[in-house]
């Protein structure tokens, strides 16, 4: 069985997968689409980062042997996973690894901010030496507003108030504060109280253009702002406006809505050359620590996909956690759910007289996850599971 690896996914994921008796390729950055799809001839998994995009075409093209992608990165908005699910390819990513990595890069970005730290550094390559306290500020004491609770926004949330920071947020979900931190009712509330706003919002449609001049106008002024989720949620040309205004102080980005498929590729954007602004290219999870703790999370869920037909953590299909087998031959069945798949499924085992050892179900949504472990695998069953009208896809393990 064939993997292939795009990006520059760390060393890490290609050591687990070629343990667990995978052909691994890798390549160093993304792929267009049609060259994605030349690449992918015999490929059973395919890992990549933010930069692929695995859309229908490439999903029609490959769904034949494609059992699996994994996003090594939080996001999967650059996976059509509906359209993965309809194909019976489960996809995976790494929700947590890079949590840390991202939330030390927002601290260090609001110091740099708040201490013009960018522009003393500059100034001082240019042999300007400007000792000064003007302009440059304490974090302690600053009121930080947080918006997106999730895993990064509620840890951002505890080293923020160890540093002596007010912290408010604000999430559509009813999320539970972590130390005084306060919730808000509405996005307006946050704005209007506090100095330093940081997105941490998901990359679903919905979000694209989520934060424009209507919400920079409700900030207060000589506001911090800070984007390190995605780039699409942000209007660039409205912080462009407010940074030249003056009525925001300094911002940190390192997502973009346009960004350069692989290192040393051109990059442009509005916000370049204006001061007090740190532009980092899409490196907030960007560490050592995080790229080893991906690469091991996504590869081992890869591989259990791949040798045991666990999709624990899937974002795309009915999760089942199952162990290994051993002595039997294992037969998972990707169907719609509706009333009866399972009298019809095990009706066609017992009428091959095939002896169930162990069987688990999960559903979510519109399909179902059957797992069977059958002593034997009667000739003809795969078949005929494959030809049930509500079968998307089985896969026999042995």
């Amino acid at each position: 069985m064939k993997a292939l690896l795009l990006e520059n996914i760390h060393p890490e994921a290609e050591r687990i997968l070629v343990e667990s008796g995978f052909e691994v390729e890798t390549r160093a950055g993304a792929l267009p689409e049609d060259e994605l799809i030349e690449a992918l001839e015999g490929v059973a998994l395919l890992g990549i980062r933010s930069g692929t995009q695995v859309t229908e075409r490439v999903l029609d093209a490959t769904a034949d042997t494609l059992g699996a992608v994994g996003a090594f990165c939080i996001g999967t908005n650059q996976i059509d996973l509906a359209a993965a699910a309809e194909r019976g390819v489960a996809a995976f990513n790494a929700p947590f690894s890079n949590t840390r990595s991202v939330v030390e890069l927002v601290i260090a970005d609001l110091i740099a901010m708040a201490r013009h730290l960018t522009d003393k550094n500059a100034q001082m390559h240019a042999g300007v030496w400007d000792k000064s306290a003007r302009g440059s500020h304490e974090i302690r004491g600053r009121t930080l507003g947080i918006v997106g609770y999730g895993n990064i926004g509620a840890q951002l949330s505890v080293l923020a108030e160890a540093l002596g920071m007010r912290v408010m947020f604000y999430d559509v979900a009813d999320k539970l504060a972590l130390g005084n931190a306060r919730k808000c009712n509405s996005l307006e509330e946050l704005l209007a109280e506090c100095e330093t706003i940081s997105l941490h919002v998901d990359g679903r449609a919905s979000n694209k253009g989520f934060f424009g001049a209507k919400e920079f106008a409700k900030m207060r002024p000589r506001s911090l702002f800070l984007n390190l989720c995605r780039g699409m949620v942000v209007d660039h040309d409205a912080l462009v406006e407010n940074l030249r205004s003056g009525h925001i102080a300094g911002a940190a980005v390192d997502v973009f809505p346009e960004e350069p498929k692989s290192s040393g590729d051109p990059f442009v954007d509005p916000l370049q050359g204006i001061p007090n602004v740190i532009l980092t290219p899409h490196i907030g999870g960007s560490t050592q620590e995080a790229q080893v703790d991906i690469g091991r999370y996504v590869a081992n869920k890869l591989a259990d996909f791949a040798r045991n037909g666990s999709t624990l953590m899937s974002v795309n299909l009915p999760q089942i956690q199952v162990g290994q087998h051993s002595g039997t031959t294992r037969v998972v069945c990707l169907h719609r759910n509706v009333p009866g798949v399972m009298a019809t499924l095990n009706q066609l085992f017992s009428d091959h007289g095939a002896n169930i050892e162990f069987q688990t179900l999960a559903t979510h949504g519109a399909l179902g996850y059957a797992i069977t472990d059958v002593s034997a695998l009667p000739e003809g069953l795969h078949d005929e599971l494959e030809a049930l009208p509500d079968t998307v896809r089985t896969r026999v393990l042995s």
